[in-house]
């Protein structure tokens, strides 16, 4: 396991207070859908064996393997995004004094941007995977992990919106214009599923009396 997401919730909350400028929103975005799907991931195994939830059975046991995966990708995510903000902070220190230095210090943060776009990208991908399955996990799952299952879903919206957030603030950086087209797309996109997935979701929460 990478370091931020090895390190104590206590260390990890400091280091975002700290005045370094990463870790950031986009190693808590993942911090937040990597916790967003283990609560949707325990909701799970509180109702699988238990008799009286039976027939949710069938229907939640296929979900743990893909919340699982987004919780481990997630969970790599946090560094990677750190990792990306110091790949272009060490891109951006490269000489510049002749016309061959600046041609490869600019290719360097053409390149970091790239990076930098694309793994808030992915845990925006990944949370938006493990935020499909919610609002059937909050309808069958176990009633008395119901506020679990809802603030798991929130957490991973909340995980979405950050991360295309800090998407979206290294797109003007992005000068492939291909590129810089489907991050937009993709984003929109991503945009469109969460709406559609927390509408379902605080459907059942109301229904469940666990939201207003």
């Amino acid at each position: 396991m990478t370091q931020l997401a090895a390190s104590t919730l206590r260390d990890f909350v400091s280091s975002l207070s700290s005045e370094a400028p990463a870790p950031g929103g986009g190693s808590a975005s993942a911090a937040a859908g990597a916790a967003g799907a283990a609560l949707l991931h325990m909701v799970v195994k509180l109702t699988l064996g238990k008799e009286k939830y039976k027939d949710a059975w069938g229907a939640l046991e296929p979900h743990l393997r893909q919340l699982a995966e987004s919780q481990a990708r997630l969970l790599e995510l946090v560094d990677e995004d750190t990792q990306a903000y110091d790949g272009i902070v060490a891109a951006r220190k490269l000489p510049k004094e002749t016309p061959e230095q600046k041609t490869v210090r600019q290719e360097a943060i053409d390149d970091a941007t790239i990076v930098a776009t694309t793994v808030p990208m992915q845990s925006a991908f990944y949370a938006e995977k493990a935020l499909a399955a919610a609002a059937e996990i909050l309808e069958k799952g176990n009633p008395n992990a119901a506020s679990d299952a809802y603030v798991g879903s929130l957490l991973l919206a909340t995980s979405i919106e950050g991360a295309l957030a800090n998407v979206r603030i290294n797109m003007p950086g992005v000068r492939d214009l291909e590129l810089a087209k489907g991050f937009r797309e993709d984003g929109i996109d991503l945009e469109r599923k969460t709406k559609k997935h927390m509408a379902a979701v605080r459907d059942v929460a109301r229904a469940k009396t666990v939201a207003l």
